[in-house]
């Protein structure tokens, strides 16, 4: 049999594991990106404006595209690690440029 072949194939086995993973990890993803966007557009404080409506705004879409999608990992452990180091990727730039001053 080929490796391929062999794989464990996608189920919703594991749901608790991957949901929990996309609840926490999702929302704190959501979080960060919307903080990236932040930092990378200069948003400032004008949380009124444009750019900082869509940086909030920005949230709610990666959460939900994270709780959608969360069943396409083969476990629970693995929606775990994909996602934590989905936001390494995302908070390490954002704690660069100083995304979490006062």
């Amino acid at each position: 049999m080929s490796r391929i072949g062999s794989r464990r194939p996608l189920s919703s086995r594991d749901w608790f594991g991957k949901v929990s993973a996309a609840f926490i990890l999702g929302f704190t993803l959501a979080l960060g990106c919307a903080g990236l966007f932040r930092e990378l557009m200069d948003v400032g404080e004008g949380y009124f404006s444009t750019k900082g409506q869509f940086a909030m705004w920005l949230m709610s879409p990666v959460w939900a595209l994270s709780l959608s999608f969360c069943f396409f990992f083969r476990s629970g452990l693995r929606a775990w690690l994909w996602l934590f180091a989905a936001n390494l990727l995302v908070w390490v730039p954002v704690l660069l440029m100083g995304g979490l001053r006062p």
